[in-house]
């Protein structure tokens, strides 16, 4: 039976050479069989194919060690979840090592590291305590972030991360080596705590004051705006984690210093998260570096991807 409907005639394509197209691939780039016995972790590193996001792996790396051989700015946002897969003792060995000269996260990301600090542990059973109101309501939380930031507000111009560090060693937090908050205070270097009122479980409670938090957020805001000052075409900012919160108050934060006039163009950013969100991807990848820099995007589990992040910054310096 013939068909009703008429097939064109593919003897009459041109085609070409595969020795005169252009490929985006070729076995120089391939991975390289590693063998952990006898090799080292840089010769692993090496290993890795120079294609996709393993290749902007390794320049996101020799970005961030070229920024620490320099001087320059580094700068991660992170948001709670960083916190609670256990990667602070990593950020703190990067604060401590001379790499990260700042850091910023949004409350949520606090809150954990306070409760980290304070009783070594965090991150409750949200399913099983919302069903009778329970959830956020751990009282010892909820005072000590709210009424730490309320005497720090009236009595004094530090912000809301640097009260919180300077209380958690103040009272000598049984935990504190594994707190982001302490440590950072400690090397003095910055971090800034961005809230959303509303967000997070120390708002629910009776001690929590909008107008203080609001206050001494904004003070944090304005610290992460003079830190963004130092941004030039060898500094580095990487989101991880932060789906909105962060990516957002860093948008805002560089079209201050760049209306200020500072020549805040030409730097890398780079995404690290499990899923791609538009936000970061906007606000951190693209937009950023529309005027010269560059943007990378790692999706990739924070637990798996930051340990090897910071392993392979190591392994360079």
């Amino acid at each position: 039976m013939k068909s009703k409907y008429e097939k064109i005639d593919l003897t009459k394509v041109r085609t070409i050479s595969i020795k005169n197209r252009k490929s985006k691939v070729n076995t120089a780039e391939f991975a390289k069989v590693f063998d952990p016995k006898t090799q080292s972790f840089i010769e692993f590193i090496d290993s890795l194919p120079e294609i996709l996001v393993a290749k902007d792996l390794k320049i996101l790396v020799d970005k961030i060690v070229n920024a620490y051989r320099k001087n320059k700015l580094v700068v991660f946002l992170i948001g709670a979840h960083v916190i609670k897969v256990g990667l602070a003792p990593l950020l703190i060995e990067l604060g401590k090592m001379g790499v990260l000269k700042a850091l910023a996260m949004n409350s949520a990301t606090a809150i954990h590291d306070v409760e980290t600090a304070l009783f070594g542990q965090t991150s409750e059973d949200v399913a099983e305590n919302i069903m009778d109101g329970s959830f956020g309501m751990a009282k010892e939380t909820g005072d000590f972030i709210n009424l730490t930031l309320e005497h720090y507000c009236k009595n004094s111009d530090l912000g809301y991360g640097e009260a919180l560090g300077k209380q958690l060693n103040d009272v000598d937090a049984p935990n504190k080596d594994y707190s982001v908050l302490a440590n950072f205070y400690n090397l003095n270097i910055p971090v800034t705590v961005h809230a959303a009122i509303g967000t997070d479980i120390v708002h629910q409670q009776p001690t929590m004051n909008g107008s203080v938090t609001g206050e001494m957020s904004f003070r944090d805001f304005k610290i992460l705006c003079n830190v963004l000052t130092k941004l030039d075409d060898e500094s580095v900012v990487v989101n991880v984690g932060s789906a909105v919160i962060m990516p957002e108050v860093f948008l805002k934060a560089l079209t201050v210093v760049r209306n200020l006039g500072f020549n805040a163009f030409g730097f890398t950013t780079a995404n690290f998260d499990m899923i791609r969100h538009y936000r970061p991807t906007v606000n951190v990848v693209q937009r950023p570096t529309q005027g010269g820099g560059q943007g990378f995007m790692i999706t990739g589990h924070h637990e798996i991807m930051i340990p090897l992040l910071v392993a392979m910054i190591k392994s360079k310096i």
